[in-house]
């Protein structure tokens, strides 16, 4: 009878060829679908916030994580197109606030109908967001420059148009306050916000999945030369994404209104870095051609989850921060190992 001997270095060579390949298994299956870091994630999250204090799956505590993530969870759609052409936006909170200013502004202090007041405010979205398109695409300025300008430019044109007044809701019309209501199924509560911002990610996760725009979109962020050899209008896709975010971030405003209570300058301070930190965390590539809206969703909720539950833990607030800031970290040092996978 023959024995067959392993030697320690062949069988250290093969340990590791064997670990090797199962992290390129993991690196191929992420890259498939980026939406699965984020939801074992959440579904972690989930788990852990629970274990430390039951009362964060609560229905009523859900639901108040759900409303509180619907805003920031609709400026994501929109931070998502762009980054997804390997772009990013600085200016979603200032265009959203000055959305939000002019349909509240109209209908109290001019006397505008709701509709058209509202109308107007979610137009001017789409018409700041080309003009980021136009500056972006025609002549040729990288967006973080773009976007950092108009953010300041919209953030004044805001204040200036508004006295740097807030306007209280029982000052407006029922529509625009209408995103505030809700109905309650058990103790869980829905608000129109929700329902409307579920509607914004089913339509354009239909645009980007099914459609010959959003192949474009992906196309461009991927390879913008490349695409464009292939017959697509580089140029015309970026500047209708620029388009689409701006017209979202105005229906977001709407949304803002009736979770805030107010129409205020000062609202959602914070927009601009939870809107990225969502996108990042839900497996979007910041290097373009890579993602999609199921993992932006996740990555919102994640962030919201993380500061409801280390609240619920009576963790400081700047160790909160230091918690998402984390997180971003691992999400884009995830991504940049992702994009090494090896076809």
């Amino acid at each position: 009878m023959t024995v067959q001997s392993t030697t320690p270095g062949a069988a250290a060579k093969e340990l590791a060829r064997r670990e090797h390949t199962t992290s390129q298994r993991i690196q191929h299956l992420l890259h498939k679908h980026p939406a699965l870091s984020p939801a074992l994630i959440l579904l972690l999250t989930v788990i852990c916030f629970t274990a430390v204090n039951p009362r964060f799956s609560n229905p009523a505590a859900l639901s108040l994580l759900v409303q509180q993530t619907a805003v920031v969870a609709a400026l994501a759609v929109g931070q998502t197109l762009i980054i997804l052409t390997a772009g990013i936006d600085l200016s979603v909170g200032a265009i959203t606030i000055l959305s939000t200013m002019v349909m509240a502004t109209l209908a109290a202090e001019n006397g505008w109908p709701a509709l058209p007041a509202l109308a107007a405010g979610v137009i001017l979205g789409l018409a700041a967001g080309a003009l980021n398109g136009l500056l972006v695409t025609r002549i040729g300025l990288p967006p973080f420059i773009v976007t950092l300008g108009t953010l300041s430019i919209f953030t004044a044109i805001a204040l200036l148009y508004s006295g740097g007044q807030s306007i209280q809701n029982n000052r407006l019309p029922d529509l625009l306050n209408w995103t505030g209501e809700g109905f309650s199924i058990g103790r869980f509560t829905v608000t129109t916000g929700v329902l409307i911002v579920v509607a914004l990610y089913l339509v354009v996760g239909f645009a980007l999945s099914q459609t010959a725009w959003g192949r474009h979109v992906y196309a461009v962020g991927d390879d913008p030369e490349a695409a464009r050899l292939s017959g697509v209008r580089s140029r015309r896709v970026l500047f209708s994404v620029y388009g689409v975010a701006g017209l979202i971030y105005g229906i977001a405003g709407w949304a803002l209104i009736g979770r805030a209570g107010a129409a205020s300058p000062n609202a959602i301070v914070d927009a601009n870095l939870d809107s990225i930190t969502a996108v990042v965390i839900g497996g979007t590539s910041l290097f373009g051609g890579r993602g999609g809206l199921l993992g932006t969703l996740l990555g919102a909720l994640i962030v919201q989850a993380f500061t409801i539950g280390l609240s619920l833990a009576g963790v400081d607030a700047q160790y909160r921060l230091l918690a998402v800031g984390i997180l971003v970290i691992v999400a884009v040092s995830v991504d940049q190992w992702i994009r090494k996978v090896r076809s």
